[in-house]
């Protein structure tokens, strides 16, 4: 049993390592020491990542792994994968009775620090996806999300990226990306609420692109004080969430200390705990703005590995929520354009957007 040097909330935050059967390695949060024994699990063999290939034309490195093509896919609440594991119910991911918060290694790891060697072909650049994918459980509950688990969950889950991006850097992650797929626009297959961490060894070009920018000047401070207070839903902790002027989605929203800092593990309690806020916050309005529970890709952008010799210059966190609703009932598709050239076309003007997200605050 391990106690979290970063603690939030003012109580401290346990992790207990667990090799599963087929050797995948879970850990488990919360405000508690876990002690239950372990049930029964599976020792079925497991994939080791797939391959990485160059695409000549687009500057990117793409990940293929077939062997994602028969993960699971919306299994009934009998057989929820990410519940715990009951006595004389079905074997789960995670083989204890109950549990606060769970990380485990991705049984359809698209990454994996063990991928061997890739077939050569004639004329593409090609190698083995070496990273890691963890799936992170918010819960023993089936149903809920950020906003729902409530604060001190939030909290807890902080302080459990932390410790994974800590862990993951170590182990040669060289881009560490923690993300949030809800709702089925988005492609979820499991309904259980949960998130994800990718550990990449090569930075993605997009984060690359970011990494430019802010080692090219861009201060995201200064652009956050010149939105605010009109693109802003307000501000706790020091901690700011707001509407980028620049949106490509209808009612994305940002998230981001108001001081630069370089990731969640360079902020300060008080920043961490507003972060935990807008969470929370943030997946409420948008429940409420949308009449459903909305669809949302959602995901920390933070500072590569603190290793590299280059990468954190200017770096200023930020947590990025994209809506694929662009009103009730109504999808945001990413068709040709913007799929062949990147070019974003928004249907919600940035100015809306916020009033409206600002009008659905709780009195």
């Amino acid at each position: 049993m391990i106690e979290l040097s970063r603690s939030l909330g003012g109580c401290p935050t346990y992790r207990r390592d667990h090799r599963k059967a087929d050797g995948r390695m879970l850990h488990l949060y919360g405000r508690e020491p876990h002690d239950l024994p372990s049930q029964r699990e599976s020792d079925d063999e497991i994939a080791q990542g797939g391959e990485i290939r160059f695409h000549p034309l687009r500057g990117e490195w793409n990940v293929y792994a077939a062997h994602r093509q028969n993960r699971t896919f919306k299994p009934s609440a009998a057989d929820d994968p990410l519940a715990p594991t009951r006595p004389n119910g079905p074997e789960t991911e995670i083989p204890f009775e109950d549990f606060e918060l769970a990380i485990f290694e991705n049984k359809f790891a698209a990454f994996h620090p063990g991928a061997g060697k890739a077939e050569r072909l004639p004329g593409l650049e090609i190698g083995p996806a070496k990273g890691a994918c963890d799936v992170v459980v918010y819960g023993p509950e089936p149903s809920g999300s950020l906003h729902t688990i409530g604060q001190d969950r939030r909290q807890v889950l902080l302080a459990a990226l932390i410790d994974r991006y800590e862990m993951l850097f170590a182990s040669g992650c060289n881009y560490v990306l923690p993300f949030e797929n809800r709702g089925d626009v988005v492609g979820v297959t499991l309904h259980h609420p949960h998130g994800q961490i990718y550990g990449f060894e090569r930075i993605p070009q997009v984060q690359q692109r970011a990494i430019d920018a802010f080692a090219g000047g861009f201060d995201l401070a200064g652009e956050i004080d010149a939105a605010l207070p009109e693109y802003g839903l307000g501000d706790v902790g020091g901690t700011a969430a707001f509407v980028p002027r620049f949106a490509r989605f209808p009612y994305e929203v940002w998230i981001a200390p108001r001081a630069r800092r370089e990731g969640p593990w360079d902020c300060t309690d008080a920043e961490l705990d507003g972060l935990a806020y807008w969470l929370g916050e943030v997946t409420r309005r948008y429940d409420k703005l949308f009449d459903q529970p909305a669809a949302t890709m959602m995901a920390f952008h933070a500072a590569p590995n603190p290793n590299l010799d280059a990468g954190s210059a200017g770096y200023h966190f930020t947590v990025q929520f994209y809506p694929l609703l662009r009103a009730p009932g109504r999808t945001k598709y990413l068709a040709s354009v913007e799929q062949h050239t990147g070019t974003f076309t928004v249907d919600v003007m940035p100015e809306s957007a916020v009033a409206l997200l600002r009008d659905l605050a709780d009195d």
